[in-house]
């Protein structure tokens, strides 16, 4: 259980498939009698030398459950401290993440949403428009099933699943014991698509690049004020499904406005995964963010 917000951590499945048997966090592996595990990559690499001046990372926020108060009594003090505790050895698991991506030159990023915004679409087209120039690999979060997974499995790209039961955001110990068997993608990508939640998985730092959060316009403009501490922990926002915009009551500049009340230095790109307009511009950013990372000493 995660003793920062309450929520249970559940297990991992390797290429989406539950028979191949699952893996906790802590690396207990539990077998299974079938065994087809998809783990590949693809083989090509190649660097793209753009620069873009909305690439910059932010400190992660902290969860809502951590923030500085003043408790009432004895009970509340010693629960602050043990909330500090598990999201300093969140931080510092995260850290080693970091530095073996750093090592490895490879791009993570942590996209983040509500449910129901289009993250999966948008991920699965973005493979298929990426292809296999260089290695890429995923981490799905998920609540329950393995669909996700299956959906990105179904592009050639390697994926694991982790399931969190009735846990509501990945964790750094997860992220790490995910890569221990599906392996880092050295030169390339690594997407981890977090569980659908813009509260909690603004406060646990994954070892990522960057945080992307994703907004759909069938969602309010007011999104970035109330979940304010997700769009201050993100260096971009994607707002997604916009082939709908002529059937809805819905002004993207107002959620531009907001999000930049929140943090203003924060990227913004406008797409529909359906239609694919403004895939071109995400994949952009993608190259260049890689770009960066392969250049960064």
């Amino acid at each position: 259980m995660c003793g920062v917000c309450g929520c249970d951590q559940g297990e991992m499945r390797v290429g989406g498939h539950d028979e191949n048997g699952h893996m906790h966090p802590d690396g207990a592996t539990h077998s299974h009698p079938h065994s087809h595990e998809h783990v590949h990559f693809g083989a090509a690499e190649h660097a793209h030398g753009h620069r873009h001046e909305h690439i910059s990372p932010h400190e992660p926020a902290q969860c809502a459950a951590v923030a500085e108060r003043e408790p009432a009594h004895a009970d509340g003090i010693r629960l602050l401290s043990v909330e500090r505790d598990l999201l300093a050895r969140n931080d510092a698991v995260a850290q080693e993440n970091r530095r073996d991506f750093h090592t490895a030159k490879t791009l993570v990023l942590n996209l983040v949403s509500s449910p129901g915004s289009g993250k999966t679409a948008l991920l699965v087209k973005t493979l298929e428009q990426m292809g296999h120039k260089y290695p890429v690999a995923v981490i799905e979060g998920d609540q329950e099933t393995t669909a996700d997974a299956d959906r990105i499995q179904a592009t050639g790209v390697a994926a694991i699943q982790i399931n969190t039961g009735k846990g509501c955001h990945l964790d750094a110990d997860q992220v790490r014991a995910g890569l221990s068997r599906l392996g880092t993608p050295q030169k390339g990508v690594l997407f981890i698509e977090n569980v659908g939640n813009l509260v909690c998985p603004a406060g646990f730092d994954l070892g990522e690049a960057h945080k992307v959060v994703i907004v759909s316009v069938t969602e309010g403009e007011d999104k970035p004020l109330k979940y304010s501490g997700m769009f201050a922990a993100s260096a971009l926002m994607v707002v997604t499904k916009i082939d709908l915009l002529p059937h809805l009551d819905f002004d993207v500049g107002h959620l531009i406005d907001n999000a930049r009340r929140i943090n203003p230095t924060i990227g913004v790109l406008k797409l529909s995964a359906k239609s694919g307009e403004g895939m071109d511009r995400w994949i952009y950013w993608i190259e260049t963010a890689r770009a960066l990372r392969l250049a960064a000493d």
